[in-house]
């Protein structure tokens, strides 16, 4: 299968963030081992940061480990103790007032010194790979006789920021030995029966990873076959496991079910047993009730009446899309549109952009460029008396991006006027996204990406997604002549995003009336 864009330019950074990681904790010390045997040397050394480490349980001999560090906490007797350390690009915590977690920066690690911040792990497949990977070393330590006491493990974010916390006593059960082990032991078991070519003890069901899987194609066939309940999008491992024992065994099942019935804490007497028991183990068993319509008719679908359906106009509107890298804004890009003949009012698309190597200054320059601009385009709306919206998709995104530039610029009445335009009283700043998850239903997604090409809308580059355009502004970036090719691809797509919010604005006023309601099932178009 052909590696996407999406998935090499993941790999690329989890390399790039590695290696960077590997080379600050060398520098601070730490002694980077090729091989088993100067790994083993290392550890009865008692060096205190091991990098690259390749270890063997020698005493059951079915697990190795390969993690990207091992940082020495403790000694017993004449034995050095030891705690992994994985390198892994992704977000690992999300802000809590309410529970907290243990971190420490990279040049504190191997003191250990760690300070408790306001944090909640994140419920992401991503972390919970990391976790298993964390638990397997472990368990290896653990069988040579070098693990930590405490079983501690160090994650190191995209942030590179270290964050500890023990598997016997984790702040989440998704962070504990006990997943890992269930997990460990169901796939053991699998290997097991494969080699003595006995009956499976699972069948394939599907989850976000199989489309990073060689073998997706297959099991995606085999379970298209039977309509398995599985495909319906974001259902976990738990939710699919209570659908098939309740009886819920396809797409079709789910689709049936009365969504008003399955509503926790607001199921009638009279509910129909299966939705009844399903609003008592599961969460929002209506959403994927919904999905799984949605899928199956192969369409999108409203989740409100035709004249509740559509998205506040202006007189001019402005659609807004910014492009980032290692969180700085280097591009934002708009375009006009005007219902009104206004003297003096640009229209088309305008973008505000630096090729200049990233920065907080920089991202704040382009910012000030960019705001200076719609600020004389919402003055000459409002002085001719003309209604002025402008739209995003996604404001967090946007959003986020204004917030760091002010934050660098530290100009409060800049400030004080970018919080009144964002003022969702004023009406002047509207999220698309947000309009488009009040109205429509999806199998799942609700990217722009999706819902612009459900709405007629097709970018010009063959291409297009988020992931890609890291990719083609570290070439337009580069000293070389196809430089200012990839900076004029990255200016198109950022033009298409624009006209594409546009697009989706203008469906959802108009023909998306048509989509039959989520709650007419079969919708009328299907019904056989």
């Amino acid at each position: 299968m052909d590696e996407s864009e999406e998935i090499r330019h993941r790999r690329e950074r989890a390399d790039v963030l590695r290696h960077q990681v590997l080379e600050r904790l060398e520098a601070l010390g730490g002694r980077r081992v090729q091989g088993r045997q100067e790994t083993r040397a290392a550890l009865l050394d008692g060096v205190e940061l091991i990098l690259s480490p390749r270890l063997d349980d020698d005493l059951a001999g079915a697990r190795r480990a390969q993690p990207h560090a091992l940082v020495r906490v403790a000694r017993h007797d004449d034995t050095f103790r030891y705690v992994p350390l994985l390198i892994r690009n992704i977000e690992f915590a999300d802000s809590s007032t309410t529970r907290f977690l243990d971190a420490s920066s990279l040049d504190d690690v191997a003191s250990r010194a760690t300070s408790r911040v306001g944090a909640v792990p994140r419920s992401s497949q991503s972390v919970t790979r990391s976790v298993f990977g964390l638990a397997h070393a472990t368990r290896v330590l653990q069988a040579l006789r070098l693990a930590d006491p405490s079983n501690r493990v160090v994650l190191v974010d995209r942030h590179q920021r270290a964050w500890w916390w023990s598997l016997s006593d984790a702040p989440h059960q998704r962070l504990s030995f006990a997943a890992y082990d269930e997990a460990y032991e169901e796939r053991f078991h699998l290997l097991r029966c494969l080699e003595s070519t006995s009956e499976l003890p699972s069948r394939p069901f599907w989850h976000r990873e199989c489309v990073e899987c060689p073998y997706h194609e297959v099991c995606r066939e085999e379970l298209e076959a039977v309509d398995d309940v599985s495909l319906v999008n974001f259902t976990s491992r738990s939710h699919q496991e209570i659908l098939h024992h309740l009886g819920v065994h396809t797409r079709h099942d789910l689709a049936n079910l009365d969504p008003a019935q399955c509503r926790r804490g607001g199921t009638l007497d009279s509910a129909p047993p299966v939705e009844r028991l399903l609003a008592d183990s599961l969460e929002h068993v209506q959403e994927l009730v919904y999905r799984a319509r949605s899928a199956l008719s192969n369409q999108l679908l409203r989740k409100v009446e035709v004249e509740e359906m559509g998205c506040p106009r202006g007189d001019v509107e402005v659609d807004v899309d910014m492009e980032s890298c290692e969180d700085r804004t280097y591009l934002w890009g708009a375009r006009v549109r005007s219902s009104v003949h206004l003297t003096n009012l640009p229209s088309g698309y305008v973008s505000f952009v630096s090729w200049d190597p990233l920065s907080p200054e920089l991202e704040a320059r382009v910012f000030v460029e960019f705001w200076t601009w719609l600020e004389e385009v919402r003055a000459i709306a409002r002085q001719s008396g003309a209604t002025f919206r402008a739209y995003c998709f996604w404001a967090q995104a946007e959003d986020g991006a204004m917030n760091r530039a002010l934050d660098t610029l530290g100009d409060e009445d800049l400030r004080t006027r970018v919080e009144e335009f964002r003022r969702r009283e004023n009406g002047e700043w509207i999220d698309l996204h947000e309009v488009v998850s009040q109205h429509i239903q999806t199998d799942g997604p609700t990217g722009l990406k999706k819902l612009a090409r459900a709405a007629g809308f097709e970018w010009r580059d063959e291409s297009p997604s988020g992931e890609a355009s890291l990719r083609w502004y570290r070439e337009a970036l580069a000293d070389s002549p196809d430089a200012g090719t990839w900076r004029a691809r990255l200016l198109a797509y950022n033009e298409d995003d624009c006209a594409a919010t546009a697009a989706l604005r203008d469906w959802l006023n108009g023909p998306a009336r048509t989509l039959a309601h989520r709650d007419e099932w079969p919708p009328k178009s299907t019904a056989s």
